[in-house]
Parts: structure tokens; C-alpha cells; sequence
């Protein structure tokens, strides 16, 4: 029996490498979003006890220079915040273009395979038209061999 040779078997294993670089890709950007996340988390927290320092001095004894300490900290907290927010959306938008690049290669290997099982099928129907025509001439032979004795 033949032997099945996809001829554009490279074109195939080129997109499985592309697909596979996007899903590393894709995993690199998704990790940055999660640092990103925790950083703007721990940002929050850092803000929260700066808040909660605030409300004890209120509380406590009046020391306008520990106050305005605390109350500049919180504000340096908002900026802070903000500049991370943008870190955050850049890394979103990084990850969503990953997303996308990951899509595309995964379609674009499906589509090769496609290609791939498409032609199998064709070279099985040739082998199946071959191994039939010669059946076909075995018999044809047999009957005359037998016709003739």
C-alpha cells in the first residue's frame, strides 16, 4: 500500500509552532495581568491602613503634623493607584491582544489540518480507485486465462 505524504506537512508543523508560541505568549500576558492585579490589590490595602492610621489619630491625641502626614500618604496612595490602574489596563489590552493572536493561530492550525484529513481522504479514495482497477484487471486476467484452456 501507498504511503500517505502530506506536501505541505511543513506549512502544518509551522502553524502548531506559531499556535504553540501564542498560547506562551498568551500565558506570559496573563501572568502580567495578575501581577499587575496583585500589585493595584496590595496598593488598596497599603491605602486602607494609611485610612485606618488617619482615623486612630483623630481619635488619639491631636498631632497636626502626624495628620497631614497620614492625609499627604493617602493621597500619594490615589496617585499611585492611578499609575497602576494604567498599568492595569496596559496589561489587559496586552493580554487581549494575545488573546487574539492565540485565536488566529489556533485557527489557522485548524485550517491546515483541515487541509491535511481532506487530502488523506482523497489519497484513500485514489488508493481505493487503484487497489479496485487492479482487482478489476486480476479478474479480467483470471477470466481470459480461464477462457482459454
Amino acid at each position: 500500500m501507498a504511503k500517505f505524504v502530506y506536501r505541505m506537512q511543513n506549512i502544518l508543523n509551522l502553524k502548531t509552532k506559531l499556535e504553540t508560541q501564542a498560547k506562551n505568549d498568551f500565558a506570559v500576558a496573563n501572568g502580567i495581568v495578575r501581577e499587575e492585579e496583585e500589585k493595584l490589590d496590595r496598593l488598596y490595602a497599603r491605602r486602607r491602613d494609611y485610612e485606618e492610621h488617619l482615623k486612630d489619630l483623630y481619635t488619639e491625641s491631636l498631632s497636626v503634623f502626624d495628620i497631614r502626614e497620614t492625609a499627604n500618604a493617602i493621597d500619594i496612595m490615589d496617585y499611585q493607584i492611578s499609575l497602576q490602574r494604567e498599568n492595569l489596563k496596559r496589561a489587559r489590552a496586552a493580554l487581549e491582544l494575545a488573546r487574539n493572536a492565540l485565536q488566529e493561530a489556533m485557527q489557522e492550525r485548524q485550517t491546515q489540518e483541515k487541509l491535511r484529513e481532506n487530502a488523506f481522504e482523497v489519497f484513500k479514495e485514489e488508493v481505493k480507485a487503484q487497489e479496485s482497477k487492479e482487482i478489476d484487471e486480476l479478474v479480467s486476467y483470471r477470466f481470459g486465462q480461464a477462457k482459454e484452456d
